[in-house]
């Protein structure tokens, strides 16, 4: 039973260095050497508990996943509420893990890259909540699902990894508390126009 958790803490250890070494240096910039290093154990060990470098970042996405808590992915009823409800959880949960996919945005990989299915199955989710909504009536009919969660992403995503351009456009990123809650009503704002909704919240 204690070698059963030593196994099982050894593991974790792995994963918890495989996620901060990735998620700083993309998938192509980390080294299972510097991951062993990290995690204080000889690289053959992670070989003992992962196939390659690609078993180890999908087991290290697929972890982190399953760490976000569930309420931290499921969206709001209100579509005007999603876009500020999804910009504070990339900020508060999500900020290392954006970097990584920053990371694989540059470096061009395949289809079939690290951890895909699970992000896969997560933006998926969110395309099914907007065409929920839709046929609630709650999000016009002219307007395509896909493209509106596409659109999330991108307003929930830019200021957060691309705070110098931010602040060349606003003279603030997002580390300023002020501009924070000016982007966040910046997005209510924007989206109660979107889905034609005339209650103003705050």
């Amino acid at each position: 039973m204690g070698e059963k958790r030593d196994a099982e803490r050894t593991r974790k250890s792995i994963l918890q260095s495989a996620k901060e070494e990735f998620f700083e240096k993309g998938y192509r910039g980390t080294r299972v050497e510097s991951i062993a290093k990290r995690a204080g154990v000889q690289k053959q060990l992670i070989y003992h508990y992962f196939h390659n470098k690609e078993d180890l970042i999908n087991q290290t996405i697929e972890e982190f996943v399953s760490s976000v808590s569930t309420g931290n992915l499921t969206l709001p009823d209100d579509p005007a509420e999603i876009a500020s409800f999804r910009m504070r959880v990339n900020m508060d949960h999500l900020k290392e893990f954006l970097k990584f996919t920053a990371w694989e945005a540059i470096e061009e990989l395949p289809q079939g890259s690290p951890g895909e299915e699970t992000r896969r199955r997560v933006l998926q989710a969110y395309n099914e909540d907007m065409k929920s909504k839709q046929q609630l009536g709650m999000i016009p009919e002219g307007l395509d699902p896909a493209l509106i969660t596409l659109m999330m992403s991108s307003l929930t995503v830019y200021p957060l990894l691309y705070g110098n351009v931010t602040q060349m456009i606003t003279g603030s990123t997002l580390e300023d508390p002020e501009f924070q809650e000016r982007w966040l009503q910046f997005l209510r704002q924007i989206s109660q126009r979107i889905f034609e909704l005339s209650d103003e919240k705050t």
